[in-house]
């Protein structure tokens, strides 16, 4: 008799938006081709087209069309849907950063949880808020609810099977937030630097004169984007930006003439700003530093706070080099101290290498291998 063959799934939070967290969704869907992929929001317009190739398993929210769109918008809601959405399979693979790890799933089944950091809005609130929690309506109704949401968040967690970390400084909020010691298995950069490209009519003329920085980041107050943007007012080099979110207009009313603002962009055009930049901008507290990594896949070095994920991602006179604070004055100073440097593209180009995709994919399989043999007692 022929034994049946485990099932996996794989488990996202909300397929709504072109980030590191989505690539990092399709990486595993490429490593588990046979798994279904399940989430609360799925809005095919604001995401990447690969997901339309892909079997995608949504929650009753779906329905909403405002909330596909504005997902932030159904946050006091997320975890009922959460709890009810079950996902029918032996393991699940969940890519998380809120919600995912609490959807509902057999008894029987084991939970590998890849968190790509606690959720922000509960354990680092008024960073992810800009300001003081009190300060603002949105503080205000997220501080209402906040207890509430950090004792289903805290439970969902304690039902993992096992839990893995995008880098060290997300393994240690995770051992704050939950008392649990994650592994951590940095995810695979995203683009593909021998694909098509496809010019971008706003940077063109600058890729053709010579380049410019690049910053590529959502557009939210603790990215820091503002800061970059001022940093490069009334400087010789040129700054391009590319993102969207709820800072756009602020950001684009602010511009100089020295920098730009690019959203919705394809993948074939983001490639193509990433390998006409002369260098990256990172400035913000991410928990994974993707984008410097991102660049180093074209051989660009990345100019990076010191700080989050960049520790990981970013060494020091290899691919970049680092500001301590994310000003305006502090990103200044690093452009002008590494003007004219010659960096060793072919040395960044390898150190991207180390962050590949299958070996990603490698170590997901031995984790699955090993919850599954758990299960069975080995057999």
């Amino acid at each position: 008799m022929t034994s049946r063959r485990p099932r996996v799934a794989i488990a996202h939070d909300y397929i709504t938006q072109r980030g590191g967290a989505e690539r990092v969704v399709l990486a595993m869907a490429r490593a588990f081709p046979d798994a279904k992929i399940h989430t609360t929001l799925y809005e095919p317009e604001g995401t990447y087209q690969e997901f339309q190739e892909l079997r995608i398993v949504t929650s009753p929210l779906n329905r909403v069309p405002f909330f596909r769109q504005h997902h932030r918008t159904a946050l006091p809601v997320l975890p009922l849907a959460s709890r009810a959405h079950r996902v029918d399979a032996d393991v699940v693979i969940a890519s998380t950063s809120g919600w995912a790890h609490g959807f509902g799933r057999p008894a029987d089944s084991q939970m590998l949880v890849y968190c790509h950091a606690p959720a922000r809005w509960l354990y680092q609130s008024e960073t992810y808020l800009g300001g003081p929690l009190l300060h603002s309506p949105r503080g205000i109704a997220l501080a209402a609810i906040r207890p509430s949401l950090i004792r289903w968040d805290r439970a969902a967690a304690a039902r993992a099977d096992r839990y893995l970390a995008n880098s060290r400084v997300v393994r240690e909020r995770i051992r704050e937030a939950y008392a649990i010691d994650a592994e951590v298995v940095p995810p695979p950069f995203g683009i593909d630097p021998s694909a098509s490209q496809e010019p971008v009519d706003e940077v063109a003329p600058w890729a053709a004169a010579g380049g410019y920085h690049l910053l590529v980041s959502r557009l939210l107050p603790y990215k820091n984007v503002h800061h970059a943007v001022e940093a490069f007012r009334g400087m010789p080099e040129r700054l391009v930006v590319v993102g969207h979110g709820p800072m756009a207009e602020t950001l684009r009313a602010a511009l100089s003439e020295n920098v730009r603002l690019v959203s919705g962009l394809s993948d074939a055009q983001l490639r193509y700003t990433y390998a006409h930049a002369t260098a990256l901008v990172a400035p913000s507290h991410e928990d994974f530093g993707l984008t410097p990594i991102e660049a180093a896949a074209y051989g660009r070095p990345t100019l990076a706070l010191r700080a989050g994920g960049y520790l990981d991602t970013v060494t020091e006179g290899l691919n970049g080099v680092f500001f301590t604070e994310p000003t305006a004055s502090a990103i200044r100073e690093a452009v002008t101290r590494t003007r004219g440097t010659a960096w060793d593209e072919g040395a960044i180009r390898a150190h991207a290498d180390r962050f590949s995709e299958a070996r990603f994919a490698a170590a997901l399989h031995a984790m699955v291998d090993e919850l599954l043999d758990s299960a069975t007692g080995g057999r």
